[in-house]
């Protein structure tokens, strides 16, 4: 799952919408159960659809269910299952993550467990800078997944790379390289660029201090560069790579939470904030808000009021007609206004009612 599928994700609206997630095992020695606990959340999700809207108008929903159930193949689950059924859509992702076990039926999709594991799994992008060739790579915690999308890898076709320098008198063939290995990376600049746009991440940059030198001098998405790795790793695996740059993303996302602190302080001195759920609900919907704050395990189940605006808080999450978690709605809206979700550690925002927000105006 990435960005642009929980985008789409986002954009259906319609009730019920049904997600189940739950945690599942890579190998088989250890997944002999997950079957066992999709036939319980399925055989959970039927009870409560049926209950609510009666065999009848449930019966499609649960055909449609059972069909994605059905295409389920365990010898290639990870570390996470998530599945959605509605009218329009019926998807199931494997997950590089583990995530809750829910069953969640609402009028939008539980979607704020997915980002939050891909936030708290700090995800990110490798490039691995080389002539013979450069790679991407999508980072999640310490596992990377080499890319083959936007014209990766890319081997230097032209003179210094796979074809012979010109030589004779008067001919800099440095600068005769230079200039070919500018032309290469910046071809490369321009792959990566499409994947930023694609899915923003955090980027870490791998190379010798050659390659790194000129990268540094012709790339237009330095902003983005979260750290780099000095050394040749054209040969370096996958997993031993990880190792190496898993530490500098920890740093980065570090820093990154303590600014986004540091800036709420300062909000609260512009009286640019919101705190607690009624307040940040009302912004969330206004568009105001920039940078969202929440506890990580932090769950608010709500029913709309009888205008079906603004949902109160209930104990009862499976009770009809309650949303199982107004949360995860504020975090779609929020993403969808081109707002940033910052998850923190459990009692970390205890004094600010465990959810805050820094406003646009």
């Amino acid at each position: 799952m990435n960005k642009l599928d929980i985008m789409q994700l986002l954009s259906q609206k319609e009730y019920p919408s049904l997600s189940i997630l739950l945690p599942t095992h890579r190998w088989s020695g250890d997944n002999q159960q997950d079957p066992i606990r999709v036939k319980n959340l399925v055989s959970e999700a039927t009870n409560r659809l049926v209950e609510e809207f009666g065999k009848r108008e449930a019966a499609d929903l649960l055909e449609r269910l059972n069909e994605i159930v059905e295409r389920i193949d365990y010898r290639t689950t990870l570390d996470g299952l998530a599945i959605y059924v509605s009218k329009n859509v019926c998807k199931k992702y494997y997950l590089p993550f583990t995530i809750n076990e829910r069953v969640v039926i609402d009028s939008s999709f539980a979607i704020r467990d997915a980002v939050f594991a891909m936030k708290r799994s700090h995800r990110y992008w490798v490039l691995v800078l080389s002539e013979q060739p450069t790679r991407l790579y999508d980072g999640y915690v310490d596992t990377l997944a080499e890319v083959e999308d936007y014209g990766f890898p890319f081997t230097h076709q032209g003179p210094g790379g796979a074809t012979k320098l010109p030589g004779g008198r008067g001919i800099n063939i440095s600068a005769h390289r230079d200039d070919k290995d500018r032309q290469f990376f910046r071809g490369v600049d321009q792959a990566v660029g499409e994947a930023l746009r694609q899915d923003p991440l955090p980027l870490i940059v791998v190379g010798v201090d050659r390659n790194l030198a000129f990268f540094d001098e012709i790339s237009a998405n330095k902003s983005y560069i979260a750290g780099t790795l000095q050394g040749s790793h054209d040969s370096t695996t996958p997993p031993e790579l990880a190792k190496l740059v898993w530490p500098l993303v920890q740093d980065h996302f570090a820093a990154q939470r303590t600014s986004i602190l540091e800036k709420f302080g300062d909000s609260i001195g512009q009286n640019k904030y919101a705190v607690g759920f009624d307040e940040v609900w009302k912004v969330a919907q206004e568009g105001r808000i920039e940078s969202l704050l929440v506890e990580e395990d932090f769950y608010v189940p709500a029913k709309p009021d009888a205008i079906g605006i603004n949902p109160k808080p209930v104990e009862d999450s499976t009770l009809p007609g309650v949303h199982d978690d107004a949360i995860d709605q504020i975090i779609e809206q929020v993403l969808r206004t081109g707002g940033l979700v910052t998850f923190y550690e459990p009692g970390r925002l205890s004094e600010h009612s465990r959810l805050a927000a820094i406003l646009r105006y």
